[in-house]
């Protein structure tokens, strides 16, 4: 008996891995550990199950990554190390704000160096993503030392995200995408071993599940779906859809730990969820939905 197709839009992707992506948090609050070991162990962990499924894929060849690729899995790294930092010195609202506004960056990086087009839609959608954001952190921004220092720092994890977004979009290697989740994520984890030292990544043991858990969910699933989706839409369209992760982190704040939502992050929520959608319409026509681990001849294609 054949198994049956099924296929994943690349907005499905998009959004899946910006809402596991939001897991994060969530994994680092009920674990208690340090930023940095849980960071570390979602990027290892991640590259061990994308080897594991490398190696059941039919047809998988390994093949020599490109610089560029190596380079994102540093990007990736520095990315979280500098949120991590500016977030020890500033509310974690504008560690976010400042971070966010990569999307956008990139979207007008891709249209002026890699002539992608932004139309009115685009550009309106990308706009309005940004004042729902802007709007569910209550337009709260201060400038303190300490703060400036901390939107430094976020503004360093703003120019590796924000690179980092477009080295998938315009890698010129074109190495197959599950290899390339895997050495960014190999890259990165050992970018954090060597930031945060062997010695500083043992756990208690009760925190061991939430290790596991931190790997396979926003390190594994959630990133895998996020580069192919980077790999498959305009980044215009990518970045809008990536604000469904502020969304989910806000929504697991209010469900799981009773952080209430005011009205005014209600609205920005409203905001954000709404361009999503519509930048996903319009651009639906021109985006092709591939089949995704459908049947043994595309898992060959997933793999190669």
């Amino acid at each position: 008996m054949s198994v049956q197709r099924f296929a994943v839009s690349p907005s499905g992707l998009a959004v899946a891995g910006a809402v596991g992506m939001a897991t994060m948090g969530v994994m680092a609050r009920y674990s208690g550990v340090d930023a940095a070991v849980i960071t570390f162990y979602r990027l290892g962990l991640g590259a061990l199950f994308v080897a594991l499924l490398l190696a059941l894929l039919p047809g998988a060849h390994w093949r020599r990554p490109h610089v560029l690729t190596l380079v994102s899995g540093a990007l990736l790294a520095g990315f979280i190390v500098f949120y991590v930092r500016a977030m020890d010195h500033t509310t974690m609202a504008n560690a976010v704000l400042t971070v966010y506004l990569a999307p956008p960056l990139a979207a007008l990086a891709g249209h002026f160096i890699w002539h992608e087009r932004l139309g009115r839609w685009q550009a309106a959608c990308i706009g309005a993503a940004l004042l729902g954001f802007a709007t569910m952190m209550e337009f709260r921004v201060k400038l303190s030392a300490a703060d400036l220092q901390g939107l430094g720092f976020a503004g360093l994890a703003l120019l590796c995200y924000a690179a980092f977004m477009l080295l998938n979009r315009h890698n010129p290697d074109r190495i197959p995408p599950l290899q390339a989740v895997f050495w960014q994520l190999l890259v990165g984890a050992l970018v954090m071993l060597w930031v945060a030292g062997p010695t500083a990544l043992a756990v208690p043991v009760e925190a061991l599940p939430w290790m596991l858990a931190t790997g396979l969910l926003p390190g594994f699933l959630a990133l895998t779906c996020t580069v192919l989706a980077m790999q498959r839409l305009p980044t215009a369209q990518f970045g809008t859809l990536a604000y469904s992760e502020p969304v989910a982190v806000i929504l697991f704040g209010w469900l799981l730990f009773a952080e209430i939502l005011s009205p005014l992050q209600v609205t920005g929520c409203l905001l954000i969820i709404a361009a999503g959608i519509v930048q996903a319409r319009v651009s639906a026509a021109s985006t092709p939905v591939e089949p995704l681990l459908a049947d043994t001849e595309a898992g060959k294609n997933f793999a190669q």
